[in-house]
């Protein structure tokens, strides 16, 4: 990895580690947004960022052309998920969010098997998927029976990892060379239109703060549009396996961020899942010698 690409993947790890932090301050039931308008913001945000760039190299009338694909990939990788994991943050930690969304590698590993691709299932990844299941289940266990969190957020949380993950295998399958940032750019824009009607009906009555105000503002330009930009020029440079790793950074980040800003309890399920899941991962999408 060259110094460029080491500094490019260093600054998507930040910038996908942080949005659990401002989701978190976002979406607090006093003096924050409710979920719907949150994912309407940062989309609405983002999409402002990603179509101008996408209109540049025209790459977005690829994307067009495949809409409908476009359109499920915005319901599996934002529609639903940002809205569950805003929903889940009410209750539960932002690092903890962060944690189990780094189970993602481990459910496109049993995706593509179970798709077809026996090859899936090498001894490092079925290693892998072992132990981070060990470390999803102790998580929940005992975040769950020592009350520290609230169990169905955690499963909102897992279902978002899941369609993260699902999300990426289709949109790859289905639209192989069209742009990435063409295809966020058009989801996102799918994704606000969703959003429009909820954020106009369910917009609060009540004093918003600052800090859940620009949390939404700096969602949208640094976690979604710049950080999606940014990722797909990681890709360029050291390819999608080695880019994926960045999940690891951000799971990092997302608890520190949460420990030290926030005050969030480092809690024993955090403790004890968090470097399963993280070795886990990591072993998913380890590429073996051949």
């Amino acid at each position: 990895m060259t110094r460029k690409s080491a500094l490019i993947f260093a600054l998507v790890g930040i910038l996908w580690g942080v949005p659990y932090l401002f989701i978190k301050v976002a979406v607090d039931e006093t003096d924050g947004y409710p979920p719907a308008i949150v994912v309407f913001g940062r989309v609405f945000i983002g999409a402002l960022i990603l179509i101008p760039l996408a209109l540049r190299d025209k790459s977005i009338f690829a994307a067009l052309k495949g809409i409908k694909y476009v359109a499920f990939y915005a319901v599996l990788e934002m529609i639903i998920p940002w809205l569950l994991i805003g929903t889940a943050e009410q209750k539960i930690s932002s690092g903890l969010a962060g944690l189990l969304i780094a189970s993602v590698p481990i459910w496109s590993t049993l995706i593509t098997y179970f798709q077809g691709d026996k090859e899936a299932l090498r001894f490092n990844r079925v290693l892998g998927i072992g132990i981070g299941f060990i470390g999803v289940v102790l998580i929940v266990g005992i975040e769950s029976l020592t009350g520290s969190s609230d169990a169905l957020s955690i499963l909102m949380v897992l279902v978002a990892a899941f369609a993260y993950a699902y999300a990426i295998i289709m949109i790859r399958e289905k639209l192989p060379d069209v742009s990435g940032i063409a295809i966020n750019a058009v989801a996102m824009g799918i994704t606000a239109i969703f959003y429009l009607p909820f954020t106009i009906a369910l917009w609060p009555d009540r004093a918003i703060s600052t800090d859940a105000t620009l949390s939404v503002i700096a969602l949208g330009v640094f976690s979604t549009g710049i950080a999606f930009a940014i990722f797909f020029t990681l890709i360029e440079e050291i390819g999608p396996t080695r880019a994926s790793v960045v999940t690891y950074w951000n799971t990092a980040i997302a608890v520190l961020l949460g420990v030290l800003i926030l005050n969030e309890e480092l809690t024993i399920g955090i403790r004890v899942g968090l470097p399963l899941v993280m070795i886990g991962s990591y072993l998913v999408t380890r590429r073996e010698k051949v």
